[in-house]
């Protein structure tokens, strides 16, 4: 009976003992989950319309994101580069979701819809989609009012031109392309009410060779200053080689053209991919609207070209003050459209749904907008 007493204690001592031994095992295992958990970095995604050496807009939705790699710690950037709009998005976006990123940035417009598509079939994904209206719960927009930049530049093209014509490359005629070359033209015929911004539409965001013909078409045409929606710089090369001024687009483009380019309208996009992704971060991130204005500094003038006057510099300067400063904004009345309509009264500012919905040109547009 004592010897079998004995063996019952033993073995309830050996029960305890490998207990505690599992126990200890079982918190080690737990802490090296935890400290792998910390170790795995925060998977984010951009999907690009164009390739990233464009030297115009995707050019400056890279930099960015190589701004985001260098303020946020923690976190692991890709890209995939030149995806078409339509079917090929879809299909791109649901293998980075699928490969475990938390955080997509779609950054053209013709992405849209498959973003909504795809951000239904990953709920715990985080969708942005640039330029776009359309939002889910895990999807939201953002933008910035170029339109500002846009209507600054129009003030240096009118100061500029001396044939009165100025030639607008635009790409395709959604209400975002629009509303640029309203802007534009509103700067234009401030300063100069006898001048026309002519345009030529190429159906494309990068197609560099077809984008530097529709420029040499405005400069035969008579064209003496060369501005554009397009993701190349042939346009600002078409005009420097035939001795004309050029307005760069999404990035500073003077270095494609230095002896033509005034300055560029710029995208500045690395504070605000470094805000969301910190208010994701945190939790406090909700779908919206971000339509951010030029005192964000998500839109911008690039440095003025030797060229520029100081009379000219000084003009712009003030008024892109007046903008800073929520003075004054680009659209407000009277504005007339191409027949002489007025479409806004004096004093009134055109809404935020107005300007978003653009599909009518202002006065002194030399064009048409295709069906």
């Amino acid at each position: 009976m004592k010897l079998t007493l004995k063996r019952m204690l033993g073995l309830a001592l050996a029960l305890v003992m490998s207990i505690a031994v599992i126990g200890c095992g079982g918190g080690e295992q737990k802490a090296e989950e935890k400290k792998d958990a910390a170790d795995e970095k925060l998977k984010i995604a951009f999907i690009y319309v164009g390739p990233i050496g464009d030297g115009g807009w995707t050019y400056a939705q890279d930099l960015g994101r190589i701004f985001l790699e260098k303020e946020v710690p923690g976190i692991e950037t890709t890209y995939i580069e030149s995806v078409p709009e339509g079917a090929d998005s879809e299909r791109v976006l649901t293998e980075l979701a699928e490969k475990g990123n938390k955080i997509i940035f779609a950054t053209s417009f013709g992405y849209m819809d498959a973003v909504i598509k795809v951000a239904q079939k990953y709920p715990d994904v985080k969708f942005l989609h640039c330029s776009g209206y359309k939002t889910a719960e895990n999807a939201g927009t953002y933008f910035g009012r170029m339109y500002q930049a846009r209507y600054l530049t129009g003030l240096m093209a009118g100061k500029e031109t001396e044939s009165n014509i100025i030639g607008y490359v635009a790409a395709f005629p959604i209400p975002e392309v629009i509303r640029g070359i309203n802007a534009f033209t509103v700067g234009v015929r401030e300063v100069n009410p006898e001048a026309k911004v002519k345009v030529v539409w190429t159906n494309t965001w990068y197609d560099p060779a077809a984008e530097k013909e529709a420029a040499k078409s405005l400069l035969e045409a008579g064209a003496d200053v060369i501005t554009q929606h397009q993701d190349t710089p042939g346009p600002m090369q078409a005009a420097e080689e035939k001795g004309k001024f050029g307005i760069g687009y999404n990035s500073d483009m003077a270095s494609m053209a230095p002896k033509a380019v005034l300055t560029s309208a710029v995208w500045n996009w690395g504070p605000y991919y470094v805000d969301t992704v910190k208010a994701i971060q945190a939790g406090t991130w909700k779908s919206d609207q971000y339509w951010g204005p030029m005192s964000d500094g998500i839109v911008g003038l690039a440095p003025y070209g030797p060229m520029v006057s100081d009379e000219v510099k000084q003009l712009v300067e003030a008024k892109k003050q007046e903008i800073l400063e929520g003075k004054w904004d680009v659209f407000t009345g009277p504005i007339k459209d191409q027949s002489g309509q007025e479409k806004v009264p004096a004093g009134q500012v055109m809404s935020d749904a107005d300007m978003l919905s653009f599909d009518w040109f202002v006065e002194g547009v030399d064009g048409t907008i295709p069906k």
